[in-house]
């Protein structure tokens, strides 16, 4: 797991090939397999393999969202906020298993926050998704995540730059 956590990285360029079915499915049955509050599992995942939906969707951000558009696959994490009192953890939860899962498999994953941002235009980059996708209103978004095989190369993590300094113990 250490070596997971170390190599995983955000991965915004995709090569241009397909995921395989096997792996996708694989992919979301970690993501099934997420904790949640009371084990309510609020959440609901979206998969986009469509290429107009990604073109689509890469739009909700401007530049910061642009890169979806060259991944193989987006999953947007949408959620009841009427099922959990803490759906933003459980979502943020979800959304973390699906990169670990993702680069568990060989491939490269970025989050795209969408929850509280807004597109170019003003309009809400949740109230674009929500038209665009046909999410009923009483949904919340909180991310997209574009994955896909990897067209970068990125460091692991420099164990000798971790923030030790932010590990307290027994107070603050």
């Amino acid at each position: 797991m250490l070596d997971l956590l170390k190599t995983r990285r955000s991965i915004r360029k995709f090569q241009s090939r397909e995921v395989e079915e096997e792996k996708i499915q694989e992919l979301l049955k970690g993501a099934l397999m997420a904790p949640s509050s009371k084990n309510k599992k609020p959440w609901e995942l979206i998969i986009l393999k469509d290429k107009e939906k990604l073109r689509e969707v890469s739009q909700c951000r401007g530049k910061i969202s642009a890169f979806i558009e060259k991944a193989a696959f987006g999953i947007v994490v949408v959620v009841d906020p009427e099922a959990s009192d803490v759906w933003i953890e459980d979502a943020s939860i979800i959304a973390t298993i699906l990169h670990l899962q993702a680069h568990s498999l060989g491939l490269g994953s970025c989050w795209i926050q969408v929850r509280n941002r807004e597109m170019s235009e003003g309009e809400s980059a949740e109230e674009y998704l929500k038209k665009i996708l046909s999410i009923p209103q009483k949904y919340r978004i909180e991310c997209m995540i574009a994955l896909g095989y990897p067209a970068e190369e990125k460091k692991p993590h420099d164990e000798e730059k971790l923030c030790y300094e932010k590990i307290h113990e027994n107070s603050f």
